[in-house]
């Protein structure tokens, strides 16, 4: 039985496979919980303003001696009058200059608020190849944006620790930085980690979206929260289009008024597209882990087969701390080796020639050499660090991991 039930086994799916099943089947699952939180909280809400638009409905079509079908008809044409950008109130024009600029704004950043859109055949063949282009466009300047993020704070990151150095005095010479070095290559080794960048993400999302529904509230006349709604709504790129700020066609001081919410509207994008992206890698560090453990509980014969043995194993001197991962390393490991070593589990000798990229054939040189008492000398120089030391193969595992750990 033990062996029949195998079959079904994570096992034995590819691992991008099965990640992808898994997250598919989470997602489904979350779609379905959210569904029903919404029809709870929403369905009677909508049934109540149903049945009140069926008695206002009947009592005007009493009070004006109109029937029904008339005044259907007649509210079916203010339906597309209101799709033409026709309001009852004096609101601004839809498709001057500004509010054209307004309407590809939210083109080019996946908002598509829907409260202008295009009606001649022109336009909407237009949107196509301009919204191809820009959504392209709009999706690397994000992706730009939270690079240069990571870059600041790992400078932060660096500069705050060599003056605390330089208050103890004990700031190694070869930690400045050369001439002809680069920025990049400086700050190899600060990149932040994954926590940290979404905390900061978060605390500027906050704020961004405080200060701008603080501007909001006065000028749209929404209350505070609908107007934390709508910076959600709108940040996020959602954008259903039930709340729309800067459509009214007067404003006091209204060339200050767009210009700040074009700038909060931009910030808070950039956050927030940021902070999904940040958030994507713990969703799938979780995945990962998740997958691990089912199959470590549905098949511990596969989990024997697919985990080396532990035996002949080293364990590497230095090893991450669990749960710091490195804004750099999406979300954890990709390989079940790489998992373990970053664990803290022992690995075999194959796993760990295979991940420090050693070639046996060098090993074996390299211990005939030594046997032979004329080890091959480097152009380096010895390290003395927690890998020194040691006899045979052991020696020339402790010198290669110096030299990767060095490298990192």
């Amino acid at each position: 039985m033990a062996g029949r039930g195998c079959s079904w086994s994570l096992g034995h799916l590819n691992e991008d496979n099965a990640r992808f099943l898994l997250l598919a089947a989470l997602i489904v699952l979350y779609l379905l919980g959210g569904a029903a939180v919404f029809s709870a909280l929403e369905l009677a809400h909508e049934r109540q303003a149903r049945q009140r638009w069926e008695e206002r409905l009947a009592n005007f079509s009493r009070g004006h001696n109109l029937s029904r079908d008339e005044l259907r008809g007649f509210l079916r044409h203010y339906e597309e009058a209101t799709r033409a950008g026709i309001r009852v109130d004096n609101v601004r024009p839809r498709w001057d200059f500004t509010g054209a600029f307004y309407f590809v704004g939210t083109v080019v950043s996946t908002i598509g608020f829907g409260m202008t859109t295009p009606a001649t055949v022109g336009g909407k063949i237009f949107l196509i190849f301009y919204g191809l282009v820009g959504c392209s466009s709009t999706i690397l300047f994000f992706n730009l944006f939270l690079e240069r993020l990571i870059t600041v704070i790992a400078y932060i990151m660096k500069s705050c620790h060599q003056r605390q150095l330089r208050r103890r005095g004990a700031l190694p010479q070869d930690s400045l930085k050369g001439p002809g070095k680069r920025e990049a290559d400086s700050l190899a080794g600060w990149k932040p980690s994954v926590y940290y960048v979404m905390l900061i993400l978060c605390t500027a999302s906050v704020l961004i979206s405080c200060c701008a529904s603080a501007m909001y509230t006065p000028m749209e006349g929404w209350s505070y929260f609908d107007s934390l709604y709508f910076c959600f709504v709108a940040f996020s790129t959602i954008g259903f289009g039930d709340l729309v700020s800067s459509q009214n066609a007067q404003y006091e001081r209204q060339g200050l008024y767009r210009f700040a919410n074009f700038v909060f509207i931009l910030m808070g994008v950039c956050c927030i597209y940021s902070l999904f992206n940040v958030i994507s890698i713990l969703i799938k560090q979780s995945v990962n882990w998740i997958l691990r453990k089912m199959d470590a509980r549905c098949c511990p014969r596969c989990r024997r087969r697919f985990l080396p043995s532990r035996r002949n194993a080293v364990m590497p001197g230095t090893v991450r701390k669990r749960g710091a991962v490195s804004i750099e390393t999406d979300a954890g490991p990709e390989s079940e080796a790489d998992a373990r070593r970053l664990s803290g589990e022992m690995i075999s000798v194959k796993d760990f020639l295979a991940a420090n990229k050693v070639s046996l054939a060098i090993l074996q040189k390299q211990l005939s050499e030594t046997a032979n008492g004329c080890a091959h000398q480097t152009g380096t120089p010895s390290r003395d660090d927690e890998f020194s030391g040691g006899v045979g193969a052991f020696a020339i595992m402790n010198n290669r991991l110096a030299e990767t750990s060095g490298d990192r």
